[in-house]
């Protein structure tokens, strides 16, 4: 019997992959109320997991629900409505994002906002990658001055 064989991934690749499946872990949570040890459960039991930066999508899935308010709270000032009011989807996509601007200083600002706006264009509306993108320069040029400013 052989076993198949995992390459182990680019860690870009693999962080990019544990965004996507903890985006969509993060939906599911907000959708259902399910707890979030099970939903880990499913996804790890997906061929995918392998191709994933596990320890990473362990934190965005278990570190965002416990800091919601923090992180809705970076974000209202940039929004036309109430976080309730935005499409799911992009609101997984949008605590992501404001997640890694606060708390994920190892990001580069510009990386953040690009993988939540492929985010948006993979999973979101027609045109939630241009709300996507707004709303996270917006919330950049607040909460990473002093990086932006380095980088001018």
């Amino acid at each position: 019997m052989s076993k198949a064989v995992h390459k182990s991934p680019n860690p870009a690749h693999a962080r990019k992959k544990s965004r996507r499946l903890a985006m969509q872990a993060l939906y599911q949570w907000s959708m259902s109320g399910d707890n979030l040890n099970d939903i880990e459960v499913q996804f790890q039991q997906k061929e995918e997991i392998h191709q994933v930066d596990r320890d990473y999508f362990h934190e965005l899935l278990h570190r965002i629900p416990g800091c919601i308010d923090e992180l809705d709270k970076a974000l209202a000032a940039y929004l036309d409505r109430d976080m309730d009011a935005v499409d799911p989807v992009e609101r997984a996509i949008l605590r992501i994002g404001s997640y890694e601007l606060i708390h994920r200083l190892d990001i580069p600002y510009r990386v953040v906002i690009n993988e939540a706006v492929q985010l948006g264009k993979t999973f979101g509306a027609v045109e939630s990658y241009r709300f996507i993108n707004g709303i996270m320069d917006q919330a950049a040029h607040q909460l990473r001055k002093t990086e932006i400013n380095a980088s001018k």
